[in-house]
């Protein structure tokens, strides 16, 4: 029918670091936004996308129940997770690392057969060790994961590290890069089907300004 107005594609982004980078990107696109610190959502001027702001960690669960359609979120998150998602964009910024750290004097020959590892990463850390065959006590923390070897609860901690700084101000050092982290754009693949032409109109409008590293959609 004329005059019908079409509903904006959704879009969940972590409050956050992260989002400020993609309401940037965003901005470089064509989109404006008007968010206040209290705001839940936002549509941009045009009403074309709609922004949901959630914790970083309940993102892929409002994608994967198709209340946002879209997602932007790392790796690490999608990981824990586990929910299937097509992924259609890895964007350039937000790049980071999954390290095991120690303390700087720990010695690994004193380690047990089985590992204490300190983690809000518990499904990465339990599929990382056990593929490796190492039999592993995974400690889930939710707070400030550097504590534990300095206290004594683990003697190892998995946890995102950019530059390192607050390990060395805790006397901690990493042992081994584990894996790198990128920020996605996450797609419902049932939203995908039903809006796929205005996804692939906002994704190929995402790439033409800025980001060049596209992926298929067969996530």
């Amino acid at each position: 029918m004329s005059g019908n107005k079409i509903a904006p594609l959704t879009m969940a982004l972590p409050k956050g670091r992260l989002m400020e980078q993609v309401l940037d990107h965003l901005q470089s696109c064509g989109f404006r936004f008007k968010i206040s610190k209290r705001s839940l959502t936002a549509t941009d001027d045009a009403g074309r996308l709609k922004l949901i702001l959630v914790k970083n960690s309940d993102l892929p669960v409002y994608v994967a129940h198709g209340i946002a359609g879209l997602g932007v979120c790392g790796t690490d998150v999608l990981y824990e997770a586990g929910s299937e998602f097509f992924e259609l964009h890895t964007f350039e910024f937000g790049a980071t690392r999954m390290c095991l750290a120690c303390r700087a004097d720990h010695d690994p020959a004193g380690d047990r057969a089985q590992l204490a590892v300190a983690t809000k990463f518990t499904r990465f850390a339990h599929d990382f060790f056990h593929a490796r065959g190492i039999p592993v006590q995974v400690i889930r923390l939710n707070g400030s994961v550097e504590l534990a070897p300095v206290l004594g609860l683990a003697p190892y901690i998995v946890d995102l590290v950019e530059t390192g700084s607050t390990l060395k101000a805790n006397n901690l050092k990493v042992t081994e890069d584990l894996a790198e982290i990128r920020v996605k754009l996450v797609c419902n693949p049932a939203y995908y089907k039903l809006h796929y032409r205005r996804v692939a109109e906002l994704l190929q409008q995402i790439i033409e300004n800025g980001d060049t590293e596209h992926e298929s959609n067969n996530g």
